[in-house]
């Protein structure tokens, strides 16, 4: 059977299956006792693992066999739901990530998962992860604790049953440390690796993490089941060293019925199971149909088109936006009234046409947004720090390019606000604030613009210490220090090789990242800025546009070459007497509206030979970056027109102030202009 016909779709679900997971484990942090998402998380499982065994992916689907046993027993709450069973359960599913990434990068989706197996065979075992709370044991001398103190639920008893008609024995085996010992869980341990060697450990009491954690006195009880008999065990265990006594008791099955009052097994599930996986198991099957009922609706609905498809139809479209700009001129020319009416009913069509094309290819900045929680998680737990990330906005929708580049300088801000701007617990208390940070990250739209902030109530800058550091770094001169309002001086930590770090890490403090988040955000058209407030916290407000493809600009014409300049980037059109313009450090700068602007010559700029003679006025563009203007010199004002931005291609990388072209409706190319690269 061929299988790389179905390749692409297997990386595609795969990636929305896990990414499931991640969401799902990350509300079940907050809501342990929620059996439908843990539900959930299996079913994700489940699927993952028929794939990747269908597809001849084997590490990938023995991971995912192991993560549905574990999960499996949380749900039937043999084990319970703990952070440190979640960090396994995140490793696992790093693993699955990388796995699908390499096949997704013409790999063999092969990875060394072993550790992560091991983990998720030792939670089985109970020796990683604590199993249902159980009374602590009665004090030592009594030998007979079993019958008294230990509690089994009905997993359990089911399993021990199981063991007995498979021709096992049962015992609860009480082990007693001397009292002089040092290393106590050091020899739990050793007595934990015997009793695996000849059965399997069904649990213990204390549990696994108190064990490990020496939270006992100097006895613990652990139920075997094995085909091994009382005496053999005993001599086993006690061959381990700072042991002084060993009592093996066998179990029987009637009695831990009588004990828990079990009459049927109907009884049993309502007594000691919880009420949750009660209810769940009674939902279970009318929610799968309900689950699949949905699924077949929302398959009538949507369909799933490769972004290539998607990126050729938009090609096809703007040849169509580039000869209707050609027809457009054409019946102007001609003076043809039919003609006219047409190409203006066919520019109506069109108009409504690119609406259709640009929405189909807008992607939700869910897309990037939904791996912050999981790696905000990590950061916090590595740091020892308390951190909240809300995310609100999520739906938003940015075009396909611009969320393709938007992820990594996300990551770089995000990463900086839990190192910088989160404090540490005790010092937050110290401050009056709660114990846990907060991090929200929002997108929203306004006008032909996205915004993302990322606001955090951390400890905010010190404008001080960045401005000692900038002039330190000569970024800035002392007088210009005390003479840059406290916006400007935030805006430093964005210059390249600026960090206030005391010292260096992992997540941040290199001198780099927030610098190379302006790049990227400039490349995009878009601008970032930093507002903060010391012990309030930091806000970083990035704008964008709605899509890189189709912009609107400005025509003018400098000499007798056409340029394009992004309406973004203009305040307005203005003309200046030549008598107006003044200098300012060898500047030529003008007045506008109380404001000193300096001006660029485009004719300069571009070096664009002299052809038509000037006059005492100049045609100005004024052009804003932030709080920066600049005014550009040009001959004339041609109008505004929507044009399809092209590239320069490969061998005209890095042209000054040149972002792109466009071919306009006579067939001539004009250049578009980088107002960002100009005022910089």
């Amino acid at each position: 059977m061929e299988m790389s016909q179905y390749l692409e779709v297997f990386i595609e679900e795969s990636r929305e299956h896990i990414q499931s997971c991640n969401e799902n484990l990350l509300k079940l942090e907050n809501d342990p006792d929620n059996l439908e998402l843990v539900n959930e998380i299996f079913r994700s499982a489940h699927t993952l693992k028929g794939m990747s065994a269908t597809m001849g992916f084997e590490d990938m689907a023995n991971l995912t066999h192991q993560m549905e046993n574990v999960l499996d027993g949380v749900r039937n709450g043999k084990y319970k739901f703990s952070s440190d069973l979640l960090d396994i359960i995140f490793m696992a599913i790093d693993h699955l990530e990388n796995m699908v990434n390499s096949i997704a990068t013409g790999g063999e989706g092969k990875e060394d998962v072993s550790d992560a197996i091991n983990k998720l065979k030792m939670i089985e075992s109970g020796k990683i992860v604590n199993q249902k709370d159980t009374p602590q044991p009665a004090e030592i001398g009594d030998t007979n604790i079993s019958k008294t103190n230990l509690n089994y639920d009905q997993f359990e008893i089911t399993v021990l049953e199981q063991a007995k008609e498979q021709g096992y024995k049962v015992y609860e085996v009480s082990v007693f440390i001397r009292p002089d010992c040092l290393l106590k869980a050091a020899r739990v341990f050793m007595v934990f690796d015997v009793l695996e060697k000849i059965g399997d450990i069904i649990k213990s009491v204390p549990n696994v993490e108190q064990l490990e954690e020496e939270q006992f006195e100097n006895e613990f009880v652990v139920t075997i089941v094995t085909h091994d008999s009382m005496e053999d065990i005993e001599k086993k265990i006690m061959k381990v060293s700072e042991i002084e006594k060993v009592t093996v008791v066998p179990l029987e099955i009637s009695d831990l019925k009588k004990m828990n009052n079990e009459d049927s097994p109907d009884e049993n599930i309502e007594k000691n199971v919880s009420p949750h996986v009660v209810e769940q198991k009674k939902k279970e099957a009318s929610s799968a149909r309900d689950t699949t009922d949905k699924k077949i609706t929302l398959s009538n609905k949507t369909i799933r088109v490769n972004i290539e498809r998607l990126d050729a139809l938009m090609n096809l479209f703007e040849e169509l936006v580039i000869d209707r700009g050609r027809l457009d001129q054409i019946a102007k020319e001609l003076n043809h009234q039919e003609l006219s009416e047409t190409v203006e009913k066919m520019s109506r069509v069109t108009n409504d046409l690119q609406s259709v094309v640009l929405t189909m290819r807008m992607v939700p900045v869910e897309a990037v947004f939904n791996r912050f929680p999981k790696m905000v998680r990590s950061l916090s737990r590595e740091l020892g720090k308390k951190i909240h990330l809300q995310i609100i906005g999520q739906e938003t929708e940015l075009d396909r390019t611009v969320i393709d580049e938007i992820g990594d300088p996300l990551v770089h801000l995000l990463r900086n606000s839990v190192d910088h701007g989160i404090e540490m617990p005790e010092e937050r208390l110290r401050k009056g604030k709660p114990e846990e940070g907060t991090i929200q990250l929002k997108a929203y739209h306004s006008g032909n613009h996205v915004f993302i902030e990322i606001t955090d109530d951390g400890a905010g800058i010190n404008r001080e210490k960045v401005a000692r550091k900038a002039v330190e770094k000569g970024i800035i001169t002392e007088e210009q220090m005390n003479q840059l309002t406290d916006k400007e001086i935030f805006n430093l930590i964005l210059t390249s090789g600026f960090s206030t770090a005391d010292k260096i890490s992992d997540i941040s403090g290199r001198g780099v990242g927030l610098d190379v988040v302006k790049n990227t955000i400039e490349s995009l058209g878009g601008t970032i800025s930093v507002h903060s407030e010391e012990n309030v916290g930091t806000t970083f407000l990035i704008q964008l546009p709605l899509t890189l493809s189709i912009i609107s600009v400005m025509l003018v014409e400098v000499q007798r070459e056409k340029y394009a300049i992004p309406l973004t980037s203009i305040i307005e059109t203005a003309i200046f007497k030549k008598s107006e313009i003044y200098y300012a450090h060898e500047q030529p700068v003008i007045d506008f509206r109380g404001r000193v602007v300096p001006i660029l010559s485009l004719q300069e700029i571009f070096q664009v030979p002299q052809v038509i003679e000037g006059n005492d006025y100049i045609s100005t563009v004024i052009i804003r970056k932030g709080d920066k203007l600049a005014g550009l010199v040009v001959d004339s004002f041609i109008g505004q027109e929507e044009i399809v931005l092209k590239s320069l291609g490969n061998y005209l990388t890095n042209v000054f102030a040149i972002s792109g072209a466009t071919i306009l409706g006579d067939g001539q190319v004009a250049l578009i202009i980088d107002c960002n690269a100009l005022i910089k």
